[in-house]
């Protein structure tokens, strides 16, 4: 039982936290220096709208000619097959790398360098990553393939990992009373409790890739990034909306394909 207050002392129902209110000012003073340092001025704002109006205006009409067409057709298919083998590959390396990450199945030496391989991997952008391996395979969309393997490889690995951390581990202690191996106590005491999840991970990633490929084409990492790159070049913006709606389209499609798949496997 809670003792009552002494006569003639009031409680506050929210007490004041002069730390937080210490550390919010801190923050505000740093936003407005952060901004001072940065340029950040309303003129520059209002300039941009204006620039930018200009800007949407010679984008209007989307251009449909048969020879952009074409050429949306040729990055459209390419950022698909780099999404797609990007994926493939990704969970594939993924599947041993969380695994080995996993603190209740693994020992800590193996455990510890999985885990850096999987900071490592996450360390960068995509876009980053993909600036790397196109100085050292060249423009083209192996690069953008390697560059999303590596993306793929740091957040999928890291979902095995802790989804592989929170199954039950009776299943697993059974299936070990049973003089299994190694390899089966993974397929039958661990794969079950977790492969809903993994389609989950895998469907999401399907769809991460579909939009980093278009990001990853602007550095040289073909796809339809590259068409894009190479319309704002050329001036050619009616095109660049035409790339812009073929993106958007792109990505509300493969949404919809990433729910399909995560609502029929789980």
């Amino acid at each position: 039982m809670i003792a009552p207050d002494p006569p003639g002392i009031r409680r506050r129902a929210f007490p004041v936290n002069r730390l937080a209110r210490f550390g919010w000012a801190a923050l505000a003073v740093y936003v407005v220096y952060a901004a001072s340092l940065l340029d950040l001025t309303w003129t520059r704002f209002v300039v941009g709208l204006d620039n930018g109006a200009r800007f949407f205006d010679r984008m209007f009409p989307p251009d449909f000619s048969a020879n952009k067409m074409a050429l949306l057709y040729v990055g459209v298919r390419e950022s698909l097959e780099i999404a797609i083998i990007a994926t493939f590959f990704g969970i594939l390396l993924s599947l041993p790398l969380g695994l080995f990450a996993a603190r209740n199945l693994m020992p800590v030496w193996v455990t510890w360098p999985a885990r850096a391989m999987i900071a490592l991997c996450r360390s960068f952008h995509p876009v980053i990553v993909a600036i790397l391996f196109v100085k050292a395979v060249g423009f083209g969309a192996l690069a953008g393939i390697l560059a999303l393997i590596v993306a793929s490889m740091g957040f999928i690995a890291k979902l095995f990992a802790e989804a592989i951390e929170e199954i039950s581990l009776k299943q697993v202690e059974a299936v070990r009373s049973t003089g299994a191996s190694f390899m089966n106590v993974i397929v039958m005491g661990v794969l079950p409790q977790v492969l809903a999840r993994f389609t989950g991970f895998g469907a999401y990633q399907l769809d991460s890739n579909l939009r980093n490929s278009t990001m990853v084409g602007i550095v040289g990492g073909g796809g339809i990034g590259a068409t894009l790159f190479t319309a704002f070049q050329r001036f050619d913006y009616d095109f660049v909306l035409t790339i812009l709606i073929a993106i958007i389209s792109l990505i509300m499609i493969g949404e919809v394909l990433s729910g399909w798949l995560r609502k029929t496997f789980q």
